[in-house]
């Protein structure tokens, strides 16, 4: 229970963050050259440090790794706040502050996964995962709103000390998790530590392969988060049609989640592969210019598609890579998955602007179809699955509750 209630904190801290900032920045210069420096100052140290906090994760115990991350994030909100309150706001000293936060999440994020297998039993893992994802999904609907509400009565001073007070919570939260103490390990450099995680990647094609697909599908998800908005505010109504697509995704995204333990999936690699395949959906939608109906429609459906993906490819992934290794495998996955979409998002419109809209979309949609889909073969015949997939014949004393 300490370990959902922390990560939804955490999710909602995290989910405060870019609407705090971009008004802040706005509001002290209402530059967008310097709003992009700010965020890109969080993104960078991200991308480039994520194989380091995997090195981290698997060499410290977890929690302590995630209680140092939502700490380090918090001070670093709480310096954004003081400084908004004093009427500073300078761009330089929010860049840097953004990319304190950056290392913290660099460092924090692989160590969660690792988190979740050591204090959770395995055949809770799937319904503990689909938890976290509604807390983090339900985060990103309300957090906008109470952001938003934060700095129009009180200023975004105060709502960055808000999202501070949260990670201070999320983190006295953590402090409480104890996870088994890890065996011994023999000292090995930190090179020596990335390889034998690039190793474990290496020998395992059906999940680089599946990581790979997840790239496309991530990259194709930052042209449609582009391209999306441009359609529906020029050709289909305006800005409350792109509001009704993005809700619609919202919707299918917590009900993906919601539904995925209850459902008897028997090989969920296939599964996981197959909804994100469905992202090619609004792609091919937004690339016919359907009505919004219909792209808010296909937007459910691949919404729905990676709530569903998220918790099993936590879970599945949990199962078949050894502990030891987890922090520095995932940090490889989510370094891709970080990677893509936001090159997705810097050049969807020089590439449409190059090739045409139409085409970009539906060459994207092939691509994630193939991407995904030819992952499914070698994936491993099963994986060991959760207490909701397994087979009805199995007598009950063979489930662990």
């Amino acid at each position: 229970m300490r370990l959902l209630i922390g990560r939804a904190i955490s999710a909602l801290a995290t989910a405060l963050i870019p609407t705090t900032l971009t008004l802040a920045v706005l509001r002290s210069t209402g530059s967008a050259e310097a709003l992009g420096t700010v965020l890109a100052c969080e993104m960078i140290p991200l991308l480039l440090l994520l194989p380091v906090g995997g090195v981290l994760a698997d060499r410290f115990r977890p929690e302590r790794v995630a209680l140092a991350a939502d700490l380090v994030r918090g001070l670093s909100q709480a310096a954004i706040g003081i400084e908004l309150l004093m009427g500073a706001g300078r761009v330089l000293d929010l860049a840097v502050l953004s990319a304190v936060a950056g290392v913290a999440i660099a460092f924090g994020m692989p160590a969660v996964p690792r988190l979740v297998v050591a204090v959770v039993p395995g055949p809770e893992r799937l319904r503990v995962n689909a938890r976290i994802g509604v807390a983090t999904s339900a985060s990103s609907v309300l957090a906008p709103a109470l952001s938003g509400g934060v700095v129009l009565v009180a200023g975004p001073g105060w709502a960055a000390l808000l999202t501070a007070a949260l990670f201070a919570c999320s983190a006295l939260t953590l402090g409480g998790v104890r996870s088994a103490k890890q065996p011994a390990r023999a000292r090995t450099t930190f090179a020596k530590d990335l390889a034998e995680g690039w190793r474990e990647v290496r020998t395992r094609p059906w999940f680089l392969k599946s990581v790979l697909g997840h790239g496309v599908w991530h990259f194709m998800a930052g042209l449609f988060l582009t391209l999306g908005p441009l359609t529906a505010v020029k050709h289909l109504g305006g800005e409350a049609s792109w509001v009704l697509i993005v809700q619609c995704g919202t919707v299918g995204l917590v009900a993906g989640v919601f539904v995925v333990p209850r459902l008897p999936i028997r090989r969920p690699l296939v599964a996981v592969q197959v909804a994100a395949a469905l992202y090619l959906l609004p792609l091919v939608a937004l690339a016919v210019t359907a009505n919004a109906v219909l792209i808010a429609a296909a937007y459910f459906a691949a919404m729905f598609g990676l709530g569903l993906l998220s918790p099993l490819w936590e879970t599945v992934v949990a199962e078949e890579i050894p502990e030891g290794a987890l922090g520095r495998v995932r940090a490889f996955d989510q370094l891709i998955s970080f990677a893509s979409r936001p090159f997705g998002l810097a050049v969807a419109a020089p590439l449409a602007g190059l090739v045409g809209m139409t085409g970009l979309l539906l060459a994207g949609a092939a691509a994630v179809a193939v991407a995904n889909l030819a992952a499914i073969t070698g994936l491993p015949a099963s994986t060991r699955p959760s207490e909701e997939t397994r087979p009805a014949a199995e007598s009950p004393g063979e489930l662990r509750r």
